[in-house]
């Protein structure tokens, strides 16, 4: 099938990469992921502890493993066989897209798994596990995630500086992508600086969609209903502003020139919340080059189903800012709100951990008994 056929091959075309958020072993083991690959020109795949839990606490999939584990090392605790089992389907997802990876130049072909969510407030164990997962995992298509909390921030400079790829998650304000941006920019001048090579290193900065339309909507229907369904975007459309912004200056021109790539815009929570909307809303609202849209399968399949691809990431900024500028004169205190979001997401996370570890606790009893 031709791009001008599949909307998710027109999309990779111009300029945005679609990544699948989702990963399952199930989808590894009967070749759905090289599947994808091949019908839809698909690059990336993102995973999160959510996923994760329903993937392993919601499937029989990984039963055998956890006996084989636990036959190997009795006394592995629940989080360590998490652990590996994690690695093992990264490392899988890793190697189907491995050449993807060599066909873009280590742009795409990128699989990302996420550090611990109880570990999002400390920097130390941040970048401590994130060198673990890295060296395990050994490939040079993955990404360590890592949440954008105010601790996370350093971790990325750091891991950055260490040669690691990292997927930034967990972001909503556009003031927080400036500073994770920063952070990135610093990380890879001092591997400049160290004469280190700075090519290579591959980092998103995962910006969250629709999540802010479903904290803001039911405040704006009374007071200003025609901004319901365009926060979000707008909100996501200034970041991609400071991105270019900073593409254009003068660290990034020195950077460039020693071969490094960009902090590229990955759109995250891109499935609709709200039925009233389209189903493709947060897709075909931030289509714009030298980002990434990573869809759940619903949206996957919806896009590659209807999906329209024209340039509309950065064709009204102008609106964009207008409409967030109103906010404060309804009594929206934006900031606060994605401040709160912030705190949500890390928590629900946190949640959809501790359930995966009493799932997988649970199936280690059954094992045992």
């Amino acid at each position: 099938m031709s791009e001008h056929d599949n909307p998710l091959r027109a999309l990779n075309a111009s300029g945005q990469s679609v990544w699948y958020d989702n990963i399952q072993r199930s989808m590894l083991a009967a070749g759905e992921l090289a599947a994808l690959v091949e019908r839809d020109d698909l690059r990336g795949v993102t995973s999160n502890p959510a996923i994760f839990e329903k993937a392993i606490g919601g499937s029989s999939d990984y039963d055998a493993a956890i006996a084989q584990a636990l036959a190997r090392r009795p006394q592995a605790t629940p989080r360590e066989l998490f652990t590996g089992l994690a690695i093992d389907d990264i490392r899988a997802a890793a190697e189907v897209l491995l050449p993807v990876y060599r066909r873009s130049g280590g742009v795409d072909g990128m699989v990302s798994l996420e550090v611990a969510p109880d570990l999002a407030h400390d920097t130390a164990a941040t970048v401590r596990e994130a060198r673990e997962l890295h060296a395990r995992l050994d490939s040079p298509n993955v990404m360590i995630k890592v949440p954008a909390t105010r601790a996370g921030v350093p971790a990325v400079e750091q891991l950055i500086a260490e040669g690691i790829n990292v997927n930034v998650t967990l972001l909503f304000a556009v003031e927080r992508y400036r500073e994770v941006a920063e952070a990135w920019l610093r990380g890879l001048e001092q591997r400049l600086n160290r004469g280190q090579p700075v090519d290579r290193i591959a980092s998103v900065a995962s910006f969250f969609v629709s999540r802010v339309d479903a904290a803001l909507d039911p405040q704006l229907a009374a007071a200003a209903p025609g901004l319901c369904g365009h926060i979000a975007i707008a909100n996501a459309r200034l970041a991609y502003r400071h991105f270019a912004e900073l593409r254009a200056g003068a660290r990034y021109a020195v950077l460039a020139a020693a071969g490094a790539q960009p902090q590229r815009l990955l759109w995250a929570s891109t499935g609709t919340k709200n039925p009233a909307y389209s189903d493709v809303l947060y897709c075909e609202a931030l289509i714009g080059p030298d980002t990434v849209n990573t869809m759940p399968p619903a949206t996957y399949a919806a896009f590659r189903d209807h999906g329209v691809v024209a340039r509309t990431l950065d064709t009204d900024l102008d609106a964009a800012a207008a409409a967030l500028a109103r906010l404060p004169a309804l009594g929206i205190d934006l900031a606060a709100v994605t401040d709160r979001l912030e705190a949500e997401g890390v928590a629900a996370f946190a949640t959809a951990f501790d359930s995966l570890l009493a799932a997988i606790a649970a199936k280690a009893r059954a094992v045992t008994a």
